[in-house]
């Protein structure tokens, strides 16, 4: 069973999770210390303290109005929550997989130019198992499951280092281990992106030939977490 890493400290979170309840992640909160002394059950004293840690760590931001202070999570304070709530989906709702619905869409063709790199091909041979077909299968994935990537992208993956060809960088890629009906391939995600909506997919075989895919062909892809 995954454990929960210590991110912000206990103290801080839960915390965090009070003023979300309060609505503090959708808007300004008027909350006296108090209040959230009596919410965290503690004193008025360490509300107020905690509320200085919290402003410190970036994780809220106040404002102080003429009769009461306002108060709101800030996207690293949310960012913060979705991870956490990640891990505790990992823990009672998953298991070693998750599986993500989506579409098949065409590329603008550059992820097969940056797979077929031999800086990159030789890792995937060594991390996957197989040596990937030069192009990728796109998939447009189902709003509701866009923030399983979360989840995806909390766990390890298999490490590709990027390196330098003719005066050209190539950066670190992650690959994750999925399969499609039975078949072996592997969702590639550049290391430092964020949001996305659309997942490139290798594999040894030309999946959209295997697998007689046309653009907007339902796909199911299965991850190992």
């Amino acid at each position: 069973m995954p454990a929960i890493r210590n991110r912000m400290g206990s103290k801080y979170s839960f915390a965090l999770r009070k003023l979300a309840l309060l609505g503090a992640i959708d808007d300004y909160i008027a909350v006296s210390s108090r209040e959230l002394g009596n919410i965290l059950e503690m004193s008025q004293q360490s509300a107020s303290k905690r509320i200085l840690e919290l402003l410190d760590e970036k994780y809220i931001v106040r404002d102080l109005g003429a009769r009461r202070q306002r108060i709101r999570i800030t996207p690293k304070g949310v960012e913060e929550l979705k991870k956490e709530y990640n891990e505790y989906r990992r823990i009672f709702e998953l298991t070693d997989q998750i599986t993500i619905h989506g579409t098949v869409a065409s590329g603008m063709g550059e992820g097969g130019y940056y797979i077929c790199q031999e800086g990159y091909m030789k890792q995937f041979e060594e991390a996957l198992g197989f040596t990937p077909f030069q192009g990728t299968l796109n998939v447009v994935i189902d709003p509701e499951d866009i923030s399983k990537l979360d989840i995806v992208r909390s766990s390890a993956g298999c490490m590709i280092n990027g390196f330098t060809c003719d005066e050209r960088s190539f950066g670190n890629v992650i690959a994750y281990k999925a399969k499609i009906r039975n078949k072996d391939c592997a969702i590639v995600v550049p290391e430092r992106s964020h949001y996305m909506d659309t997942i490139e997919i290798i594999c040894q075989f030309h999946l959209r030939h295997t697998l007689n895919l046309e653009d907007g062909d339902r796909v199911d892809v299965r991850i190992s977490l």
